[in-house]
């Protein structure tokens, strides 16, 4: 008799579509979930990722959620964007921006830099990022979620000081 777990992927008999966040059905003696709206995703047991046939995306699993593996700082920048925008239709405002190490080359020349006018030490360079400071993650090493999350957005209640995207309109 065969073990029924290993008539599915890696993820089990269903998960969560990564875009739509529906519960999706696993292909039984594939390695594939299929969401109807979003199409065929295929899961690779050897590096614990799930892939998008159609656009060929990644993600990683993380306490339950997925998160998108990024190859292009427009990505990385597009999903800041939309926390920031979350987060301010929540009442807060963001006043830091940590993003994963494994980011740091793909994302050097996006980010702003700025040395404060006395004392034009290199050293006090600072990165900013939709004019947040942008620092980058400990080595996931020291903690292993930054191996999958992408970013952390550090944050307190109240409205932005010049919210960074009313710039598009001034």
């Amino acid at each position: 008799m065969m073990n029924p777990g290993l008539q599915y992927p890696i993820f089990g008999p269903e998960i969560q579509c990564p875009h739509c966040r529906q519960t999706i059905p696993a292909l039984t003696l594939t390695d594939t979930y299929l969401c109807p709206r979003h199409g065929a995703f295929e899961a690779n047991p050897k590096t614990g990722e799930l892939i998008h046939l159609q656009s060929g995306r990644h993600w990683r699993r993380w306490n339950n959620e997925w998160y998108r593996q990024h190859t292009h700082p427009d990505g990385i920048r597009f999903e800041i964007h939309e926390a920031l925008d979350k987060l301010y239709t929540q009442g807060y405002r963001a006043t830091r921006v940590i993003i994963a190490r494994r980011y740091h080359e793909l994302m050097g020349g996006y980010l702003e830099r700025s040395t404060p006018w006395r004392s034009g030490q290199p050293e006090a360079t600072s990165a900013r990022l939709y004019g947040l400071p942008v620092d980058f993650s400990p080595d996931p090493s020291e903690d292993p979620c930054w191996e999958v999350i992408n970013f952390d957005l550090e944050k307190e209640p109240g409205v932005p000081v010049r919210y960074p995207y009313f710039r598009l309109f001034e």
